[in-house]
């Protein structure tokens, strides 16, 4: 028991519930009850408070609802990352920065290349671009000491960087017909959480209220519900006078989300977008420019564009390899940074809306995250160890 509690709570071990959601439901969408997993996520749920209330299938609940506690996590671990902790480091900042940069722009090259000739599918172009930090982290946690600290800690912070690029375009290429109201609402919650900080409150009670009227009407908005997770998370107040940083209201919230996104948040989602029935695959779906797309760009383009923008900054002489790192195991991680999974699903969902698109999404995403994640790890275990200096 001891040791699959260590187990669990190991940086691989975050990742083995998401894992095993994933496989549940790729289990049940190949049996004889996937007709059940459909009706359950498209179930109906209504909150009704005074006449005031919202009705949507249990699917967007989890993906507009349960996402954004996502979302205020990510949002959370990026401010307190700027302000205190790789990214408030320019010297060091600056390698997994043009990696990041390179990680997103050449997989969305590569995906626009097979999807050039059709709008629609090119509308997905973002899907390859992702990198799940879960899963990517995980593969360089199951090597243990082969794989030196310093690699880690890049990687963590390309994830990063990599989640607030996503953030930017979720907000500016996946936002439906706005609300006038509904954003003129939102703007006045935000500027009401802004008021809060400023005046010096520290109880996260009125901000988490408010927040939660924030979401509401940015899912009424036309702006993806999600992001009202980020904004709560940049007005929440991050310093105070206190000798133990962990008794922070803002870092208490962080160490509180973190195990339910683990363990509930991504494990609900996953299982909730990841069913796909492989018996009704066809070669034509196989095929198909998004799906080749998707595959290309997360498995060729990621490692591509990780591996160019942060070789290309060390060669310049503007920023130096990690140390005690090797080139191959920069290369190593640059692949891991491919496993896509949980963000490119959903971009996927916000990208597309009809079954069978959906479909092409989760088999490009899953092979493609596979392929990364089982030659990532390779490359690393074959790596020599610490690099001589």
């Amino acid at each position: 028991m001891k040791r699959l509690k260590a187990l669990l709570q190991s940086e691989a071990g975050s990742a083995l519930p998401l894992l095993a959601a994933s496989v549940l439901a790729l289990v049940i969408a190949n049996s004889p009850f996937d007709w059940l997993l459909s009706e359950v996520l498209q179930t109906k749920l209504t909150v009704d408070l005074g006449g005031i209330g919202l009705s949507k299938p249990l699917v967007l609940w989890i993906n507009d609802g349960l996402m954004a506690v996502f979302f205020l996590l990510v949002g959370l671990e990026i401010k307190r990352e700027v302000l205190e902790g790789e990214l408030s480091r320019p010297a060091l900042v600056a390698l997994p920065i043009a990696a990041a940069l390179g990680g997103i722009a050449v997989p969305a090259a590569i995906y626009a290349a097979f999807t050039f000739n059709d709008s629609q599918a090119l509308h997905g172009w973002a899907i390859p671009s992702a990198t799940d930090i879960a899963f990517a982290v995980a593969v360089l946690a199951a090597l243990g000491p082969r794989v030196p600290r310093s690699l880690k800690l890049f990687l963590l912070t390309l994830a990063i960087v990599d989640d607030l690029a996503a953030i930017v375009i979720i907000a500016v290429f996946y936002t439906a017909e706005l609300s006038t109201l509904s954003l003129a609402l939102a703007a006045l919650c935000i500027l009401i959480l802004v008021g809060f900080n400023l005046s010096g409150i520290r109880r996260l009670g009125p901000y988490l209220l408010v927040g939660i009227v924030l979401w509401i009407c940015v899912l009424e908005s036309g702006v993806h519900a999600t992001l009202a997770g980020v904004v709560l998370a940049f007005c929440l107040p991050l310093s105070y006078r206190t000798d133990a940083p962990e008794e922070r209201p803002y870092i208490r919230l962080e160490h509180a989300l973190a195990p339910r996104v683990s363990y509930f948040v991504l494990p609900a989602f996953a299982f909730a977008n990841s069913g796909l029935n492989l018996f009704e695959m066809s070669a034509d779906m196989a095929r198909a420019p998004i799906t080749l797309g998707i595959v290309a760009g997360l498995f060729l383009g990621k490692q591509i564009g990780i591996f160019a923008g942060a070789a290309t900054l060390i060669v310049l002489g503007l920023a130096r390899l990690p140390s005690d790192v090797r080139w191959s195991q920069l290369y190593g991680a640059s692949v891991c940074g491919g496993i896509g999974f949980t963000m490119s699903l959903f971009i996927g969902t916000l990208a597309f809306e009809s079954d069978g698109h959906q479909s092409m999404v989760r088999l490009g995403v899953l092979v493609g995250s596979l392929l990364s994640a089982a030659v990532g790890f390779t490359v690393l275990r074959l790596s020599p160890g610490r690099s001589p200096g």
